[in-house]
């Protein structure tokens, strides 16, 4: 039988017994998949942000180099400090929520916690063990992806997961994260070199959601406007993937998600609310 446990981002209790929280996404990487998810000028990310934690926002995440594995993202850790600092300590002078910051780089996200995020979305499953130990350092909440990598055995895509999220959780246990922190991703849209087709990957990681309850840690799930949603639908434009990615949210929230990361928070929140209804007896 799978199990499933709590976790505390910042204050944000996700598992068993509470709510499913969606947090919203911020970008500012010109290298985005979806252009229109990324904001440079800081009045702007402010105002985005400001928006979403109206919405129903839980935590805002803001990410500064743009992770997908398709393009040519690569920028240097200055230009990634230099992106992504400024904007943190703007949006924690403002928000009532915590910024979460998407990085794996230690000495970014050791700057970022500095100057007030709360949680590190990490979309390498500690790839470097050293931020591991940032996060423990400052006692942060730490979302573990899982993500292909040096060394990694790529098979089947439920087993693929569970391995390298179960080496990260080890990786962060040594380093003194709790246990408590802890969020675990499966990495939608992350795998492109199975043998398994990448949609076809990513459906059946959606589908198998269940399974990777067994791992102890509420999931964070992110499937808002990704390619596979296109490779469905036919829609090969991110601007025009809402409806397919509302429906595949839907979908890793019957499948036990507790935490669902959007660019599109107040529609995302909807389609939450029902299929967590649906997921839950009647009374």
């Amino acid at each position: 039988m799978s199990r499933r446990s709590r976790a505390d981002l910042a204050g944000v209790v996700l598992g068993d017994g509470y709510p499913v929280a969606v947090m919203g996404v911020i970008n500012l990487s010109p290298e985005s998949f979806h252009p229109g998810s990324v904001y440079r000028d800081a009045d702007a990310v402010v105002a985005t942000a400001a928006a979403m934690a109206e919405a129903g926002a839980a935590l805002i995440d803001v990410g500064a180099r743009s992770s997908a594995p398709y393009l040519d993202t690569a920028i240097s850790e200055a230009e990634e400090m230099q992106r992504l600092v400024p904007a943190v300590g703007a949006l924690v002078a403002k928000l009532s929520v915590p910024v979460s910051v998407d990085t794996s780089r230690p000495a970014v996200a050791r700057a970022a916690l500095e100057a007030g995020a709360r949680v590190v979305n990490d979309v390498s499953a500690l790839s470097d063990p050293a931020l591991a130990r940032v996060v423990a350092e400052h006692d942060a909440g730490l979302i573990l992806m899982a993500a292909p990598g040096p060394g990694r055995v790529v098979d089947t895509p439920i087993a693929t997961v569970t391995r390298i999220l179960e080496s990260a959780l080890e990786t962060a246990r040594a380093a003194g994260v709790l246990e408590e922190r802890i969020v675990l991703d499966p990495g939608i849209g992350f795998f492109r070199g199975a043998a398994v087709a990448w949609h076809a990957w990513d459906v059946a990681v959606l589908t198998g959601l269940s399974e990777l309850t067994a791992l102890g840690h509420p999931l964070c799930v992110g499937v808002s406007r990704k390619s596979f949603i296109g490779a469905i639908t036919g829609r090969r434009d991110p601007a025009a993937r809402l409806p397919g990615s509302l429906a595949a949210t839907a979908a890793a929230v019957l499948g036990g998600a507790a935490l669902v990361r959007t660019h599109d928070v107040a529609d995302t929140i909807d389609a939450v609310r029902v299929a967590e209804r649906m997921r839950r007896p009647a009374r």
